[in-house]
């Protein structure tokens, strides 16, 4: 891996540890909905991150899943309970998000953190030391 691809690798690592943080701020102030849709893109930048270790990177968020299941989850380099935290968490944010009527509540969010933080975990394991995926 080069060190261009490298540096990207960490930036996409930094910004999903960010967007965490912010998940985790917003949980404890109330603020459900947007936790959740900051854990997603928690866990969406983590597998951009992945990706980018796989010479790939995704171009929307349906192709994020579908690249990640591909690439990552069906040749067994990750657990598959990571695709679906990935899925989940992308179904619960559209819904946070885009639905008038939505409702989440403090262990809806709870959740939402738990699986990012999970998914964050992992792909720095699974990219540290650089370049073992």
């Amino acid at each position: 891996m080069d060190s261009t691809t490298r540096a990207l690798i960490d930036a996409y690592l930094e910004k999903a540890e960010r967007k965490l943080a912010v998940a985790k701020k917003l949980a404890a102030t109330g603020d459900h909905e947007d936790a959740v849709s900051r854990a997603y893109y928690a866990a969406f930048h983590a597998a951009q991150a992945l990706l980018l270790a796989e010479g790939q990177r995704a171009e929307t968020h349906r192709g994020l899943l579908t690249l990640f299941a591909l690439l990552l989850v069906k040749p067994g380099k990750i657990d598959a309970r990571f695709g679906k935290f990935l899925a989940n968490l992308k179904d619960d944010r559209e819904a946070s998000d885009d639905e008038t009527f939505s409702f989440v509540d403090q262990a809806q969010a709870q959740n939402a953190i738990e699986e990012a933080q999970a998914f964050l975990d992992e792909a720095r394991r699974l990219l540290s030391p650089p370049g073992t995926l």
